[in-house]
Parts: C-alpha cells; structure tokens; sequence
C-alpha cells in the first residue's frame, strides 16, 4: 500500500504581513501532480491544515477545492487537526464528508477508532489521533497518572486496542524527542512537550506533523514529512519535499521523498541596508 504523507498546509499562512495564498494554491497543485504520477492509495495529512484556529474565507475555499480535488480522484484522506487547528471546526461535516472516503479526526474523547484499507497483504488499521495535551486526556481519562505529554500519548495509545498482528499506521501531530525545531514552530518552555518515541513502538509507520524540517525520529518508521513551502527564515535552507511510505508485509515498508519546487523561493540574504535599496546585492 503506498501512502502519501503531508502535514503543516498552514492555510492562510502570512509571513511579514505578506500572504501566501497563492503560493499555496500554486504548491497544492503541484501535489496533486506527484500524486496523479505516483498514484497512491491514500493520502495522510497530519495536523495543522490552518494557521489559525479561526481561518480566513480565502483559506477554508482553498482546503476545500484541494479535499474535492483528491475525492475526484478516489483517493482516501486521512486527516488530522493539528495545535493550530480547532478540532471543532475542522470537523464539521465530517460523517458527511466519509461518504467522500474524506476521514477527519472528531475531538479526542477518549475512543480512537481505526479507519481500515486492504491491499494484497490484508488490512492496515490507521489511527487518527490530533494534538494532545495531558489535559484531554486526563479529561477522558481521570483515574490514570497523565501529567506530561509522553504519559498522554501513551494513555491514548494504550487505549486503542490495537492488534499487534496487523499492520498499524499512527497519523499524530506532536514533538518527540530528539528532533529539529524551525523557528516558526511553537516552543514549550522547557521542552515539557517532548512525548519520547517509545510510545509509538506497537506502530509500522508513524506520520508524524508539527515540525516543519523533513527528519526521522531514529530511522524511517517514526517520521515528519514537513512543510510543503518554506514558512519561516530558518527554513531557507531547507529541501521541501512530500513523502511517500510503500508498506508491503508487515514489518516491511519503504520510504522516499519527491521535492516540491515552489512558485516563489525564500532566501536569505545578508548586506548593507543601503545595497539593498540599490539592488545591489546579488
């Protein structure tokens, strides 16, 4: 089963005041282009689909043609809210929206119940689980220690009843320990966010949101796809790409990477205020 790994859409996204709205119709296309290539069976979107938890017109319109545009195609979408998302909101329509094979993570009360695909080696079981703090979870949960953020995702995940003999894909949005933060990323003091990866060891793949630099967490099993475009000044450097997963028997999988090249770059460039207003800098 191949499977498409996104994440951090950000819609309606500004940096500087300078909207990226067109950038992100222009980056939205260009995947449903690798997509019509590479024809997989699924499509994975882990979390902060919005910038912001009450997103402009302009930005749920263009969520909204990408989501048609992927039904028309007959493609799964398995989607999670992220922290900059409401889950409320991005729920809304979402038993409607299965009818489409369009699959949204409702609010976290406690029951995560899996979304199922087969492909010639029988069925994956992919769990949906969207940002969590201890809170939610100590809410749904109030008998169980459930302080720090690795004790919430362990509770959740202890929760599902999963079968260790199928294969078990995990779509989550959180920072797990080890791994490289952007500047546009929010930061906890303290790192009280970590959640340590121990916690994802019953799953076969774990797509993971909320980092903006494509990077494993120890080897492929456990990875961020990033963000499509460059969203902030520490991410100029960075190779944006999407991520594919081909999970064959279980245990098996391959991962690789397609770039994505966007309709606008963002650089960094260092000089004298004065140069700059000559276009003197190259």
């Amino acid at each position: 089963m191949k499977l498409l790994h996104l994440s951090d859409l950000h819609l309606g996204k500004r940096i500087k005041n300078f909207p990226l709205l067109e950038d992100q119709a222009y980056i939205l296309q260009a995947i449903l282009e690798i997509l019509d290539a590479e024809r997989p069976d699924a499509v994975l979107i882990a979390g902060d689909v919005y910038d912001r938890a009450t997103p402009s017109t302009e930005a749920v319109e263009l969520l909204d043609r990408f989501l048609v545009s992927l039904a028309e195609r007959g493609l799964p979408v398995l989607l999670i809210s992220g922290n900059h998302d409401s889950p409320e909101r991005l729920a809304f329509g979402a038993q409607f929206l299965e009818k489409s094979r369009i699959f949204i993570s409702p609010v976290y009360n406690g029951t995560v119940t899996p979304v199922t695909l087969e492909d010639e080696y029988g069925p994956v079981d992919f769990y949906l689980l969207p940002f969590l703090k201890p809170l939610h979870v100590r809410r749904c949960f109030p008998e169980e220690p459930v302080e720090s953020y690795t004790e919430a995702v362990a509770c959740a995940v202890s929760h599902m009843n999963l079968d260790p003999s199928r294969r078990n894909v995990l779509i989550t949005h959180q920072f797990v320990t080890g791994a490289e933060r952007c500047d546009s990323e929010e930061v906890s003091v303290g790192g009280s966010d970590n959640v340590d990866a121990v916690v994802f060891a019953p799953f076969d793949y774990v797509a993971l949101g909320h980092l903006h630099g494509p990077q494993n967490i120890g080897d492929d099993r456990i990875r961020y796809c990033g963000t499509p475009l460059k969203y902030s000044f520490s991410e100029s450097r960075q190779k944006k790409s999407v991520t594919l997963v081909e999970l064959s028997a279980k245990g098996r999988r391959t991962v690789r990477t397609v770039p994505l090249t966007p309709r606008r770059d963002m650089v960094e460039r260092r000089g004298c205020f004065q140069d700059f207003l000559t276009q003197r800098v190259p």
